[in-house]
């Protein structure tokens, strides 16, 4: 492992600094973040904290909560990961990342602490994942926001962020991901992520598989903690959701989950009334869920469907893209893992016109050879491998069909942050190497 020196010349080596601590590999647990949060003096106890876990839609629910937040004229801190090109993307206030030259600050101001709390051994440091933390908890508190959204990295009752004690809590969705860390079944699962409810402290609810509401509701009943529902709000009946200007009726399930949020807000917070929830909540932004751009003039839509209940929403979104196009799209899809895999082949299979494999630059990223053997006979005739440089070949074309033709990139957030750098330039060069769970 390189030497973790507290000394940086400029960015560059000070992400070799980062890179270093997560070549130590991901520790679960929040002894270390508590230590470390101490050392700091805890600030992120100097700002109301929305604390947000689940599988899918947390990132969503983030970017609604934040945006109500500051439309209504509150400024926000916004914790998510990973991040797409950037490493400063998953710090930020009034949604304006964190500088390379504040990372650099922070990293000199904190190396320091980190190389003394970790004297006593590897396991005693902070990891790459409770750095970052530390930074944002440091950041939200010198720009005095006025709310700080969380999101939870992995899991929830051993995550790093675990230490907040927030206003509300959210659990957007439970479903069937990162199994080897919290268990095989959606009972297992809700009760790591129902990890993050702390006693007295309100719970929503997003729209959850019957099972796993029974846990979550238990540990909240244990807890002393009042759940709002989404189901219990609004029912079943998509007319009746909120709406917003990301696509898909996922994204209306994710709006109620964020409305009843912000209502949960409204007494520390007295401007997120009604119609402050809705004006939030049809300006919001978040880049790579159904997406819909252009690249030199042709559609191109991004999505990160990476898990089997990622891949149900991408089904209805692609069935309804060839009922508007009466086209079958073209796909270009990466993923990490074989369970995953499965579970997006089934659905491309059903709707594509022809499929180019990109395994993202991750260790976990399935191969071309594991792509094509997960495919199988169902996607026969249709599959191409091929590279980010071959599909776009510069900033402004996709090499991919036809102008009529419509390109889907689906599959791994990793492979979506990828395509950006190549096809938006004005984010910066790729940090993909900076990257976790």
């Amino acid at each position: 492992m390189p030497s973790l020196s507290p000394r940086f010349a400029d960015y560059a080596a000070a992400t070799e600094y980062l890179y270093a601590l997560k070549s130590v590999g991901v520790k679960f647990g929040v002894d270390r973040m508590r230590v470390f949060a101490d050392a700091l003096d805890h600030p992120e106890r100097r700002y109301p904290v929305v604390h947000l876990a689940g599988t899918n839609g947390k990132g969503s629910v983030s970017a609604m909560i934040e945006s109500i937040l500051r439309h209504a004229g509150y400024k926000t801190g916004l914790y998510t990961s990973p991040h797409l090109v950037k490493l400063g993307e998953r710090v930020q206030v009034n949604r304006t990342i964190l500088s390379e030259a504040e990372i650099l600050r922070y990293a000199g101001e904190l190396a320091p602490v980190a190389e003394r709390l970790g004297a006593g051994g590897l396991d005693e440091h902070p990891s790459f994942f409770e750095f970052m933390t530390a930074m944002a908890f440091l950041q939200f508190a010198r720009e005095r926001v006025d709310a700080a959204v969380i999101e939870v990295g992995l899991g929830g009752r051993l995550d790093a962020t675990n230490i907040v004690q927030p206003e509300v809590t959210v659990i957007t969705s439970i479903g069937y991901d990162h199994m080897e860390q919290l268990g095989d079944t959606l009972a297992q699962i809700a009760t790591e992520k129902a990890g993050i409810i702390k006693p007295g402290r309100p719970v929503v609810l997003g729209r959850l598989p019957a099972d796993a509401e029974t846990v979550i509701r238990a540990i909240a009943r244990e807890r002393g903690a009042p759940i709002s529902a989404v189901r219990e709000i609004y029912g079943d009946d998509l007319a009746r959701y909120p709406e917003t200007n990301l696509e898909g009726d996922y994204q209306r399930w994710n709006a109620a989950t964020a409305t009843l949020a912000a209502r949960g807000l409204s007494p520390r917070f007295p401007r997120l009334d009604e119609a402050a929830i809705a004006h939030g909540l049809r300006h919001v932004t978040w880049t790579g869920r159904w997406e819909r751009t252009a690249i030199g003039g042709r559609p191109l839509i991004l999505d990160a469907s990476h898990n089997p209940e990622g891949a149900a929403v991408l089904d209805a979104n692609l069935a309804r893209l060839v009922q508007e196009t009466g086209r079958r799209p073209i796909v270009v899809t990466g993923v990490l893992g074989e369970f995953r895999a499965r579970a997006l082949f089934e659905v491309i299979a059903r709707h594509a016109k022809e499929v180019h494999l990109i395994p993202p630059h991750q260790a976990r990223a399935c191969s071309y050879e594991e792509l094509e053997r997960i495919a199988g006979p169902a996607l026969s005739g249709r599959l191409r491998r091929a590279t980010i440089e071959s599909v776009f070949p510069d900033a402004q074309r996709c090499a991919l069909g036809s102008a009529d033709d419509i390109v889907v990139v689906t599959g791994s957030i990793y492979l979506l942050g990828e395509v950006l750098a190549r096809i938006q330039p004005d984010r910066g060069a790729g940090e993909q190497r900076l990257q976790d769970y």
